[in-house]
């Protein structure tokens, strides 16, 4: 029990330290004015966002230091979404509203939505955000700024992840503590390797010329996963692509019941962890480092294994309060990598038979 103990520690010791490192990277991320001819273009696809779209518009007419103009995509709502949008557009003339296209063979919804948002736009940088995001004033401007001043051509950040239902809590902290625990931020901004791509599909902001060299959104058009979809797309081609801090650019609350969070998590799963080759890896991280240490504390309270949960809260605190999010996920912390593991294995197994992904009423095919 002692050796496994050490080993339970190690496993809890390896996101601890790479924690630390990339928090003090990404507090580090220097802020620059975006040039005098930038212009953002905010690019929103919205499919049902009726309860969404008037504030995320209020919060992206409020943005200061760049000029903008906001593009929103209505992709066959049946709810107010585009009278809403068209209330705006008739106040403001840097909103416009768009009506996507009938959804062509071969491509997903938001991947399709966001490809025609696109061809309007006439910004020097496009600014891709889903409709139930909040931006801060600065953030386009932010965003911008840091893509011109570096090799970077890609920037994408996590916003504040708002969380107020138990369903929430036991879900959605796994995207900023896999992304600051397991992801090797200062090798990302030295290595174009593919496999260093990450993004959050919330917020992701391309300068122009270099998205449409990649080949833009038809280049992953088959894909659920934009966000680390396009970043790795760049990578395969060369270009260089960065993360910022995002709990000071914008806000989410992306799911207010643990069933839809269960979906949305579930529909990315098969281009991200549940895979036959990683999840078996992520699962030897995960529950070793985050799971079994509570469970046997219980039964074998042994100095290495309490050191392990000790060291796997602690993570999860530092996490916590460097994002910004609900501290009551801290107690949960295991509950929610235990929850984390069994969407990505319920995925990978298609228990209950699935192979197609469903979101916003459409279905596709997976694995």
């Amino acid at each position: 029990m002692t050796i496994l103990g050490f080993i339970l520690l190690a496993l809890a010791a390896l996101p601890a330290i790479l924690a630390v490192i990339n928090l003090k990277t990404l507090r580090a991320t220097p802020q620059h004015r975006p040039a005098s001819d930038t212009l953002v273009s905010i690019l929103i696809p919205a499919r049902n966002e009726g309860a969404n779209i008037g504030p995320a518009l209020e919060a992206a007419l409020a943005s200061t230091g760049v000029p903008v103009e906001i593009l929103v995509m209505d992709d066959g709502s049946t709810d107010e979404t585009a009278a809403i949008v068209g209330t705006y557009a008739r106040r403001d003339a840097r909103v416009r509203l768009l009506t996507a296209p009938p959804l062509a063979s071969g491509w997903t919804g938001k991947v399709h939505a966001c490809h025609h948002l696109s061809e309007a736009a006439a910004g020097t940088h496009f600014l891709f955000m889903d409709a139930d995001v909040r931006l801060a004033p600065h953030a386009a401007a932010a965003l911008a700024g840091h893509a011109q001043s570096g090799n970077a051509k890609l920037v994408s950040a996590v916003p504040r992840q708002v969380m107020r239902s138990l369903g929430e809590l036991l879900i959605v902290p796994t995207i900023n503590f896999l992304l600051v625990g397991y992801l090797p931020m200062r090798l990302m901004r030295r290595s174009p390797d593919p496999g260093l791509g990450a993004a959050c599909g919330q917020l992701v902001l391309v300068e122009r010329e270099a998205y449409r060299a990649a080949g833009g959104h038809a280049a992953i058009r088959s894909l659920l996963h934009d966000g680390i979809q396009l970043a790795r797309l760049f990578r395969r081609k060369g270009i260089m692509t960065d993360l910022m801090p995002g709990d000071g650019l914008a806000s989410c609350r992306m799911y207010a019941r643990f069933g839809d969070a269960w979906a949305g998590f579930a529909k990315n799963a098969h281009e991200g962890m549940a895979t036959p080759a990683g999840l078996p890896i992520w699962t030897v991280l995960l529950l070793g480092g985050h799971v079994l240490p509570f469970g046997l504390l219980v039964m074998t309270p042994t100095l290495p294994i309490l050191l392990a949960a000790l060291v796997s809260l602690s993570t999860r605190a530092i996490v916590t309060v460097a994002t910004r999010e609900n501290p009551l996920s801290i107690p949960l912390h295991p509950f929610t990598m235990l929850v984390g593991l069994a969407i990505q294995w319920s995925v990978l197994l298609r228990i209950g038979g699935k192979r197609r992904a469903g979101w916003k009423g459409r279905l596709y095919p997976v694995g």
